[in-house]
């Protein structure tokens, strides 16, 4: 019989035992993405399970054939195959992990019963299969102490702390994503491609209530310090989302335009209208806006 597996078989096996370490061994966050996948463990599970049948086929057709040779053939078959070898160290330790009789030995464990001319060796467990199942009893007591009496980091550590992250991060993206952003997160746009957007937007939808130069008409005055519902970019903003007094003041915009729109106009009106001097200002309303610090 040959005495190592096929590389396409050996290759796989090597790597899957790599990732399968990684995924109990190595902290979720050092962990490359895909591991964590359920499909990628499932898919890993699979092709492991097909390699280590395949490798019990070639080995099981091995010995039929090789049975079905001549004393000489077989011989000859030996000799060939473990010339074949060269790392000696490696042929012994797969010698003595799967622990199997030499055909000239299994003479000494062939069981007494016959089925139609077919024997039975009596083999004892392979020596890799036991040292696994120790080593299942002791990483059992290890995670039994570690996840159930020291009280290690589980599943539901893991998820509320990846959920803090995730939150930490949407917030921070959300800082810098003109898209994405509420009264509570809108900064002051200063680029002249924001104003100038916002002011398109302004002459667009708010000229006809607050003039083109912001005096106010139906609407309030949008130049001088008092405001009605607070001024500032992110009171600003609020009233142009969610619209002004109920019943009597601006309708809510933000069915029509879009969070970095909002900004924008915002932006516009306290960088471009503010301050300034309108043709006919609209008497103030509301209380002089003091931005706090």
């Amino acid at each position: 019989m040959k005495n190592h597996s096929p590389w396409w078989i050996r290759i796989p096996l090597v790597f899957f035992l790599i990732f399968g370490l990684m995924e109990y061994f190595v902290d979720s966050g050092d962990k490359p993405a895909f591991i964590e996948h359920p499909i990628t463990l499932i898919f890993m599970g699979v092709v492991l399970f097909l390699l280590v049948g395949i490798e019990l086929i070639i080995k099981s057709v091995e010995n039929v054939m090789f049975q079905t040779l001549s004393p000489e053939a077989q011989e000859r078959y030996l000799e060939t195959s473990s010339k074949q070898w060269e790392w000696k160290w490696a042929k012994k330790l797969r010698e003595d992990m799967i622990g199997e009789k030499a055909v000239a030995e299994e003479g000494e464990i062939i069981l007494d019963h016959n089925y139609d001319g077919i024997r039975e060796l009596d083999n004892d467990l392979p020596p890799w299969w036991v040292y696994l199942f120790y080593a299942s009893i002791v990483f059992a007591v290890v995670y039994l102490a570690r996840y159930h009496v020291f009280n290690g980091e589980n599943q539901d550590m893991e998820y509320e702390r990846a959920v803090a992250e995730a939150q930490l991060e949407i917030e921070n993206y959300k800082k810098t994503a003109k898209g994405l952003v509420d009264a509570n997160t809108v900064e002051l746009l200063t680029d002249a491609s924001d104003i100038k957007a916002g002011e398109a937007l302004y002459t667009a939808n708010c000229v006809a209530c607050h003039m083109a130069d912001g005096g106010g008409g139906i609407g309030p005055n949008l130049t001088d310090e008092y405001w009605i519902l607070g001024g500032g970019i992110k009171n600003v903003f609020h009233t142009i989302s969610e619209g002004g007094r109920a019943g009597k003041g601006m309708v809510a915009w933000k069915q029509i335009l879009k969070p970095a729109e909002m900004a924008q106009v915002a932006s516009y009106i306290l960088e471009e209208l503010e301050g300034t001097t309108p043709a006919n200002p609209k008497d103030a309303e509301g209380e002089v806006w003091v931005e706090s610090k």
